[in-house]
């Protein structure tokens, strides 16, 4: 049995849909848990994190004494970025103050999505941000609409869903780190625990 760990979000359910539901023949069972991003980060760097986990690729210089980075199945491209959303339009001259000394709620301190706000920030909030909040991905837009905090740093499916919740968008990081860089948005990885049995396992033969 192997124990895997990722997101319930449609693309981590997606990827691994078919060894979960026992549809690859001769595939090892999988003892699945199902993790908000920041718990399946913070897993990984843990002593006791699973075999197999999906994680955010700014997450790996945590990782990586203890994980191999697989290569296949991480999520990379372009325009699907994470976004940075408030309550109210914001004209183009004030977005460059607008965070400044404000909360932001973001979906885990070592997500791809808040390396890239933290990049982008440096280079377009005067004096930086204020507080930084940690929440579940899904808890975020509800916390901006409700005024708990003054923006949100949001992932996955909320990039189409933002508009019923009544938020406006500040700014695409994806489309700027593509603007940028000219490079694909390295979003998240596959990592496989150095284990010198997993192989086997995983291919179901036993260690010589």
């Amino acid at each position: 049995m192997i124990k895997i760990a990722f997101s319930p979000c449609p693309n981590d359910t997606f990827i691994f849909h078919a060894w979960v539901h026992g549809l690859i023949p001769g595939a090892p069972k999988l003892e699945v848990t199902y993790a908000d991003i920041d718990i399946t980060n913070n897993l990984a760097a843990g002593l006791k994190g699973p075999d197999i986990i999906k994680i955010s690729y700014a997450a790996l210089p945590w990782v990586l004494s203890q994980y191999d980075l697989l290569p296949c199945g991480g999520a990379l491209g372009r325009g699907c970025g994470p976004l940075v959303l408030t309550s109210k339009a914001v004209d183009a001259a004030e977005k460059p103050g607008l965070l400044s000394g404000r909360s932001v709620a973001v979906p885990s301190e070592r997500s791809t999505a808040y390396l890239l706000f933290r990049l982008w920030a440096a280079q377009n909030v005067p004096g930086g941000v204020g507080q930084i909040k940690v929440l579940p991905f899904h808890e975020i837009m509800p916390a901006v609409r409700d005024g708990l905090v003054d923006a949100g740093l949001v992932i996955h499916e909320a990039r189409f869903t933002y508009p019923s919740y009544g938020l406006k968008l500040l700014v695409d990081l994806g489309s700027w780190w593509e603007s940028d860089t000219n490079l694909p948005i390295p979003l998240g990885a596959i990592v496989a625990r150095k284990n010198e049995n997993l192989q086997a396992i995983a291919t179901g033969f036993e260690p010589r």
